[in-house]
Parts: C-alpha cells; structure tokens; sequence
C-alpha cells in the first residue's frame, strides 16, 4: 500500500512564502494547485506545501531529517538562510531550525557526525 504525506504550513504572504520555501528546499514547487497553494516534492510520496491562511500562519513545526545533513546545510546557507538554531542531542542526532517569513518552524534533522 502506498501511503502519501502532504505536510501543510499556513502562510500570510504567498509570494514572500514560495520563494523563501523555494531558497530552503533549492527548487521552484513541484506543483501549483491553485493560485493559494504551492507543493513541493521531498521525495517520493512525500510533500510540503504552503497555503495562504493568515488567521493560522506562523504556528506549523516540521522536521525533515535527511542522510546529507551537513551538505544540505551547507546548500541552504549558499541560497542565503541561516537557521535560527542548531541542537545536538544526547545522542548526537542533530538539528538545524529555520523560521520562515511568518515564523513557521522547519526543522534539518541529521545523523550523528
């Protein structure tokens, strides 16, 4: 059985929102749905998409955790974001957090170094 996730992040601002998401992820949306919506693939069956609800923007928390971690840290900063933090936990699973323009929360998990 094949089982797809559409992770939804409220936002206020779309066109702020798509190319913020657009310098965090490294490419344009996979798909528009309407003039409210953008999606972007992560990987197979698995999405991330905007959609203007500015009474509910600012308040989404996702954390993708991929096997590249310090790769793609460092091809987020060369698209110029920073995250507002980084974590290391007790067993060494790191963490970088980036806040978009409405303060939605998306976490880079990584393995240990």
């Amino acid at each position: 059985m094949t089982v797809d996730l559409f992770a939804g992040i409220p936002v206020s601002d779309y066109a702020a929102a798509a190319a913020w998401y657009e310098r965090l992820l490294g490419a344009p949306p996979s798909f528009l749905p309407n003039d409210t919506e953008a999606v972007w693939e992560l990987a197979e069956h698995r999405y991330v998409f905007i959609e203007v609800r500015p009474d509910h923007a600012g308040h989404a928390m996702h954390t993708v955790f991929v096997s590249d971690f310090d790769a793609r840290i460092a091809q987020i900063a060369e698209r110029g974001l920073e995250p507002a933090g980084r974590e290391t936990y007790d067993n060494g699973v790191r963490k970088a957090t980036f806040r978009d323009p409405d303060g939605n929360e998306i976490g880079i998990g990584g393995e240990p170094a």
